[in-house]
């Protein structure tokens, strides 16, 4: 194993001025540092992570919460994304990505926070997960730095994607089409779906429309199954909708499958659109009219905050991030605006 003293005498300078180049001292030069480094990779030299943690009280190490009911785990196209966003941000700043063992059928398993003490995270970013459990609420209001993903707590920093924008935009794109009869299959209760339901009431009644009840339906998020019943039950209707709005990409091929099924044709007989903008449904003919959310920089907004409350404690404030979607037109909702 390569130590400061080989370093030392090859860089042909004193231990000490090893260990503040490879620390990022300032009383070293810039090009002092760059030719220790170099010298240090040159003859293989990693730092020991165990001393380095003693040193720093930091052991440069994230934890990921991350629990999907659905059981689709990182096939998750949306949370996948930003997960995969957050990874590269962290790791450009040094840290590693660890998942926290969620396994609760496990004999002897730790809770999350004792997990997380146990690992001696720095910190811990929590996304899809039931904001409600016990443990989760445990964990949040340790002394852990924490930041939340599409969920607010009073006293944590969350990045949010813009529900209430985004479910107002789409319904307005639809109605811009000249759809005046649109149903909506919403997700199961989460603060996202609150959102969007609530969105869509509110931009409805200033759009002077009138949802009737027997429109509105509840289905899983990504269950397939599930909306492939609820849009029969839509199309099965004596007045049935000429949009149907779907509470994520993945699930609208639910609804695609009971359109086909019957013979209809999307769009020419019935308009549909999806809420994600994941990439395979960009490539499906039609391309499926969605609401494309900036997994990029969420994922990088999440690991920079998490990060500073880790780096700079005390002057890291608490908030919320609202990150912007974009309708994505597509090809799936019909301009009946003229008929």
């Amino acid at each position: 194993m390569v130590s400061l003293k080989d370093i030392s005498a090859a860089c042909g300078v004193s231990i000490a001025t090893v260990s503040k180049a490879l620390n990022n001292h300032n009383d070293i030069s810039v090009e002092t540092k760059e030719y220790i480094k170099k010298v240090s990779a040159s003859l293989g030299y990693y730092p020991n992570s165990a001393a380095k943690a003693l040193k720093t009280n930091r052991t440069y190490s994230i934890g990921m919460l991350f629990v999907d009911d659905a059981m689709s785990g990182l096939t998750h196209d949306f949370f996948s994304n930003i997960l995969d966003s957050f990874k590269r941000a962290a790791e450009a700043k040094g840290y590693d990505i660890t998942f926290i063992n969620s396994n609760k059928t496990r004999p002897n398993r730790m809770s999350y926070l004792a997990h997380t003490r146990y690992r001696g995270f720095d910190g811990v970013c929590i996304a899809c997960v039931n904001f409600y459990d016990p443990e989760v609420i445990e964990l949040v209001r340790s002394d852990i730095p924490v930041v939340t993903i599409d969920h607010m707590f009073n006293n944590r920093t969350a990045v949010l994607s813009d529900n209430v924008t985004g479910m107002r935009d789409l319904l307005q794109y639809a109605y811009n089409k000249g759809h005046r009869k649109i149903a909506y299959i919403h997700g199961a209760e989460s603060a996202v779906t609150h959102s969007r339901v609530s969105s869509f009431f509110k931009t409805a009644d200033e759009l002077g429309l009138v949802i009737p009840d027997e429109y509105v339906k509840e289905a899983p998020y990504r269950s397939t199954d599930e909306t492939q019943k609820k849009t029969d039950e839509l199309l099965d209707l004596s007045n049935p909708p000429t949009c149907i709005l779907y509470p994520d990409d993945f699930s609208a091929f639910g609804g695609i499958n009971a359109i086909n099924n019957r013979g209809l044709s999307i769009p020419d007989d019935i308009s549909i659109a999806g809420y994600d903008g994941i990439r395979i449904a960009r490539h499906i003919e039609p391309q499926l009219t969605t609401i494309r959310q900036d997994t990029e920089k969420m994922g990088n907004m999440a690991a920079t905050e998490l990060i500073d409350q880790i780096e700079h404690p005390k002057t890291t404030l608490v908030k919320q991030i609202i990150v912007e979607g974009s309708v994505y037109p597509g090809k799936t909702i019909r301009d009946i605006s003229q008929n």
